[in-house]
């Protein structure tokens, strides 16, 4: 008989195992996938998980998609441990590379060196606006932030879409839904040659550094931690707990906006109907895995960076289908959170003291 037992401690050992165990389960699962398409496993698997870096191209291009997973995850990573729930950080970016994307449009002519900062910070300014609406309801109405961050989400990319389809459409752009290029000045600077590694990276490494002094040294981390860990013991200490909630909200929102700006301003140049394949809820799944810690989510957003360039090199060299990506990340999660209960309850086999005592 296998069952479940209580620990009576939460496991530290099994708090930091959990996550390589759910990625062996994963390629496990990928495993049976493959061969259940047709596909020979070890074949498809190396074709997944190491043809992408077998070259510089591929390496630079796991940065580059990592970058924005790295820059929300942070920002989730720090609100989770509080317990603030946001789960719409697509739309966030969305509204974060509109913000700085308009700017670059309407100055399309602009040589000024001001015009790249003017745009991070207005894409910082467009994701915490648009966090603001569930913070406001969180505070104010007591209205549960997962939903409402969530559909906000959806609100954000139809607002995307009606603006590259109408009013931002490029006039030059034979009636193409897409906004007019970036000026030069407009455009994150590239940092190797030859690749699409731009500034944003820098970006993301400068925010997993303050993340963990936020988290480590300051002391609204010690407030966040707290209040994730112990709200009634945060409430008697006095501390403010929808201070809290506008500061994870807001902060989140800001990374999710300046992963939409370099998105827009380090990869794709213009604003598009589609600026991101869902980093903002893939940031979710980085954020967990990484196990709320900023070190951890930085190699985390490597790994599932790896996922959308695996599916990528799977379907041009072995065929298989694009749902394949979204399939491993999904995988992902569902181990994660099955290895987690391990951290709290152990795996026992045979009987219970109780059961031997009755047949006995």
């Amino acid at each position: 008989m296998i069952r479940l037992e209580h620990r009576g401690q939460h496991s530290q050992t099994m708090l930091y195992l959990s996550p390589l165990l759910a990625v062996v389960l994963t390629l496990i699962f990928g495993t049976i996938v493959f061969a259940i398409l047709g596909k020979d496993p070890l074949v498809a698997l190396y074709t997944f998980f190491v043809m992408p870096l077998t070259n510089l191209h591929g390496v630079s291009e796991l940065l580059v998609k990592a970058t924005p997973l790295v820059l929300i995850g942070i920002g989730l990573s720090i609100g989770f441990r509080a317990n603030v729930w946001n789960i719409g950080a697509e739309g966030q970016l969305t509204i974060g590379a509109i913000f700085g994307g308009g700017l670059a449009i309407y100055f399309h002519d602009s040589d000024s060196l001001f015009l790249l900062p003017g745009m991070i910070v207005a894409g910082i300014i467009g994701g915490m606006v648009w966090a603001a609406i569930p913070a406001l309801l969180r505070t104010r109405f007591n209205a549960n932030e997962i939903l409402t961050s969530l559909m906000l989400s959806y609100v954000a990319v139809l607002f995307l879409s009606y603006l590259v389809h109408g009013p931002w459409r490029d006039p030059g752009g034979y009636n193409f839904p897409e906004t007019r290029l970036f000026p030069d000045a407009g455009t994150l600077p590239t940092l190797i040659s030859g690749t699409r590694v731009h500034l944003g990276g820098v970006f993301a490494l400068l925010v997993v550094f303050s993340g963990w002094i936020i988290l480590s040294k300051a002391v609204i981390g010690l407030q966040l931690r707290v209040v994730g860990l112990a709200p009634a013991a945060a409430r008697f200490a006095g501390y403010n707990e929808n201070k809290l909630i506008w500061f994870s909200l807001l902060l989140s929102g800001g990374l999710a906006g300046l992963a939409g700006l370099s998105e827009v301003s380090g990869t794709i140049g213009q604003l598009i109907p589609t600026i991101s394949p869902g980093y903002g809820f893939t940031a979710i799944i980085v954020a967990f895995l990484g196990r709320l810690h900023p070190v951890g989510v930085l190699l985390s957003g490597l790994v599932l960076a790896l996922t959308y360039l695996g599916g990528e090199m799977a379907q041009i060299e072995i065929g298989t289908p694009a749902a394949v990506t979204g399939l491993f990340q999904g995988a992902l999660l569902f181990f994660l959170l099955a290895c987690d209960v391990l951290t709290n309850y152990r795996l026992r086999i045979g009987a219970t003291r109780a059961e031997r005592g009755g047949v006995a």
